[in-house]
């Protein structure tokens, strides 16, 4: 561990026992340099915009704060907390990966996806509701509220009464089972 990192551990380590044991200015302060910290430490593995950086750093503070009580006082906190921001930064990754995996160029698809008049739209409404009607209603509603409605995910889970979580394994699972019934009829 480099100079400047140890003497950043020993600081933000004392700064984060204080914080546990109720004193809100050192944990404001902690939660502050760690985002400083944190920035740069993301900025170094990032080569894009600095708003993904920025939601990044938040995220991690955010996950740093829910799993505060997890951290062990014996173990170094800056190795708990790059653990926690690497996590995030990877997760980023693998979900710019996916989008851009899914997202083609819509000229190619021009003729396809206009209905042309109220007969093909009427019938495209009915094809896309038997093929929801299919899936268990956790999936179908989860994919309607977020897919169809463009709700959030913690919109559809305050509506359907089921946690965030589930709300994205089901619009998962959802699709994945449409995208099993369309290849199964093309």
């Amino acid at each position: 561990m480099s100079d400047v990192l140890n003497q950043l551990e020993v600081e933000l380590h004392a700064l984060w026992l204080r914080a546990n044991t109720g004193d809100s200015a050192a944990y404001a302060q902690v939660l502050k340099r760690l985002g400083a910290h944190l920035r740069g430490f993301l900025k170094r593995r990032m080569h894009n915009s600095s708003s993904d950086v920025e939601d990044l750093v938040q995220e991690a503070l955010l996950a740093i704060h829910q799993k505060r009580h997890t951290y062990q006082t014996d173990q170094p906190l800056t190795a708990w907390v790059h653990a926690i921001a690497r996590y995030k930064w990877v997760d980023h990754w693998r979900g710019q990966g996916r989008r851009g995996l899914l997202h083609d160029d819509i000229d190619d698809w021009a003729d396809h996806l206009w209905a042309t008049n109220d007969h093909d739209a009427q019938d495209a409404h009915r094809d896309l509701h038997r093929l929801l009607s299919g899936l268990p209603d956790r999936q179908r509603l989860a994919i309607e509220c977020t897919k169809l409605e463009g709700l959030s995910i913690g919109e559809t889970a305050e509506r359907t009464g089921q946690s965030e979580a589930a709300v994205k394994v089901n619009i998962h699972r959802g699709l994945k089972a449409l995208a099993q019934q369309w290849s199964r009829s093309t």
